[in-house]
């Protein structure tokens, strides 16, 4: 995993949208926020960075009484929180009802197991609405999607009247990370920089994709996306590398 500085003292349990890379054309008026919970963090958030009008994401830990919970008191169940993403878009580009499209896609919103949060499990599918405009379209939302499964939602609404808190450095871009030297051509070094990078965000949601999806995705953004020449060259290197690991799988095959 790639090694980032040190949690810096500064209250990073809100996005900041005037430091952002990204966000910084884009009017404020412009820029919404929601946040989702469907099993582990790690995919959730991959699943959301590859949207267009994503902005940025990050992972997170929601709806408990603890402040400033760690992954590990978390996971012990003990602290009423779960693993979530917070998510930051353009409404121009995409509306909160297509986010919670994405969500169900992106998990199995009928797991049983996720009745069992608070008792065996950390893990639970939610949509933490922050107004009552975005609780009526994820209603309306789980209603569309309950028409179309044979089996029970367990998805819960519920008001977000809890803080967000920001997850720990190795849960920030999960799949991004484990790319070392395309990290490193970034020059992103802190979590909150990781969060705030939009680049960061949908490499990671590609890097997040099975194997020929990333070959496809990432050759895609390198033809669209104005990055460093050595961002280039390390994102180049994903793409020969895996190429190469598919013919060797083929040959065996």
């Amino acid at each position: 995993m790639y090694k980032l500085l040190p949690k810096t003292h500064t209250d990073s349990s809100e996005f900041r949208p005037s430091e952002s890379q990204s966000s910084t054309t884009i009017p404020l008026e412009f820029l919404c926020e929601a946040v989702f919970a469907g099993d582990g963090f790690w995919g959730l958030e991959a699943a959301f960075g590859r949207v267009d009008g994503v902005v940025k994401t990050a992972t997170g830990y929601c709806g408990g009484t603890l402040k400033k919970p760690s992954y590990k008191e978390v996971c012990e169940g003990r602290t009423g929180h779960t693993e979530a993403v917070k998510v930051m878009y353009d409404k121009r580009k995409i509306s909160y009802k297509s986010l919670c499209d994405v969500f169900w896609e992106a998990h199995d919103p009928t797991n049983k197991e996720f009745l069992n949060f608070g008792v065996s499990t950390h893990h639970r599918s939610a949509i933490f609405y922050m107004n009552e405009e975005q609780r009526k379209q994820a209603q309306e939302s789980k209603i569309r999607k309950q028409m179309k499964l044979n089996r029970r939602i367990v998805t819960k609404i519920i008001a977000l009247d809890s803080e967000f808190f920001m997850g720990e450095n190795q849960h920030q871009k999960y799949y991004l990370q484990k790319s070392y030297r395309v990290c490193e051509s970034l020059s992103l070094r802190s979590t909150v920089q990781f969060v705030e990078s939009n680049i960061a965000c949908k490499l990671n949601g590609i890097l997040g994709l099975e194997v020929g999806g990333i070959i496809d995705e990432l050759t895609m953004f390198l033809e669209s996306h104005e990055v460093s020449d050595q961002t280039k060259l390390a994102c180049g290197e994903i793409i020969e590398d895996l190429r190469r690991n598919d013919q060797e799988n083929a040959q065996i095959i």
